[in-house]
């Protein structure tokens, strides 16, 4: 049975109506003085440090630490500004299966595996009353790679839990082909949802364990108790 359910944020629980690349365009454009510079990076799956990273070495920005900090200081703020002038929203069958989870007999940890930075993670789902379902997690300020940031979930799972986890015992959800990665990197079982940038068919080419529409169409019994 599933004893940790880790889930992803952008795509998977909400759609912030864009906020997090405003937030972005706007601390590259008033901190770094680069506009447009959302221009050509790839958003969907990555860890926010490493699409700084990727912004600082095109526009050829020393990727020290101090610049790292002074990026994500301002774009918590901006993050905030935009999620308040947005039309995001929380996505289908998610305060159904958070619900469900927890009606299980025996209910799992349920926690997050996202490249969102914790505060950024925080912000955005508190903005949307989402924040307080969740016990555990791992973010993109842990790593910049998205299978070190699932191995840091699962031990910090575990942690909460006070046990050691088999693979078939953890539940990975996610929108797109790095949530399924990093799921299988760790070992755990993956529930790919296309309600982010992805389509059915694209997602199940990467063989998750399952696939749906959205999570309105997930049997949470089924999924949770399937051995």
């Amino acid at each position: 049975m599933v004893r940790l359910a880790l889930f992803d944020i952008d795509g998977t629980l909400i759609r912030t109506g864009g906020a997090g690349m405003k937030a972005f365009a706007k601390v590259f454009a008033s901190e770094f003085n680069v506009p447009n510079g959302t221009d050509l990076i790839s958003f969907a799956g990555r860890t926010d440090r490493a699409i700084v990273r990727e912004f600082f070495t095109h526009h050829q920005i020393d990727p020290a630490e101090e610049n790292f900090r002074r990026f994500f200081d301002s774009y918590v703020f901006w993050l905030d500004q935009a999620l308040g002038q947005g039309s995001g929203r929380v996505l289908p069958g998610v305060q159904e299966i958070l619900r469900r989870l927890r009606a299980l007999p025996e209910p799992p940890a349920i926690g997050l595996l996202t490249g969102n930075v914790r505060l950024g993670a925080e912000i955005k789902l508190a903005h949307f009353s989402l924040w307080d379902h969740f016990q555990t997690g791992a973010f993109g300020d842990d790593h910049e790679d998205r299978n070190q940031i699932a191995a840091i979930a699962l031990r910090r799972g575990q942690q909460l839990l006070q046990r050691d986890l088999r693979g078939n015992e953890v539940l990975v959800i996610g929108d797109t082909p790095s949530d399924i990665a990093c799921a299988k990197a760790i070992g755990a079982r993956v529930l790919a949802v296309a309600t982010g940038s992805y389509e059915l068919g694209q997602l199940e080419e990467h063989a998750p364990t399952w696939v749906v529409a959205d999570l309105d169409r997930v049997c949470v019994e089924e999924v949770c108790e399937a051995r």
